[in-house]
């Protein structure tokens, strides 16, 4: 824990301040590499605000990301009803239900 202050709602919302140094830098360059948009000035962005290292940081943190989606979808880990129960208050203030795909092919006992 660290103790620095975050406003998470801005993950999902680009209006919202995320209260982190380099915050609303890091959300555009994490948008822009995930959608295929800009990448080149947003990784400009970071790197002006965070240096090259904090760019470096950012960029491995966005890979193993993606990294570990494509290998839990890949092999059909289901997320927990306990990960959803205990994280529902974050679930529904982030709007992620939108993301909820479940349907019968996919629902694991």
């Amino acid at each position: 824990m660290t103790h620095t202050p975050l406003e998470v709602r801005a993950v999902a919302d680009p209006t919202i301040d995320p209260l982190t140094p380099g915050g609303v830098a890091l959300l555009a360059f994490v948008d822009a590499v995930l959608s295929g948009g800009d990448v080149a000035s947003t990784a400009a962005a970071v790197r002006a605000e965070l240096g090259a290292a904090g760019l470096v940081d950012a960029a491995a943190v966005i890979g193993n990301f993606q990294m570990m989606n494509r290998v839990a979808d890949g092999t059909g880990i289901p997320v927990g009803r306990g990960s959803r129960i205990r994280n529902a208050a974050l679930i529904d203030q982030l709007g992620l239900d939108r993301f909820d795909h479940t349907d019968e092919e996919n629902t694991h006992p």
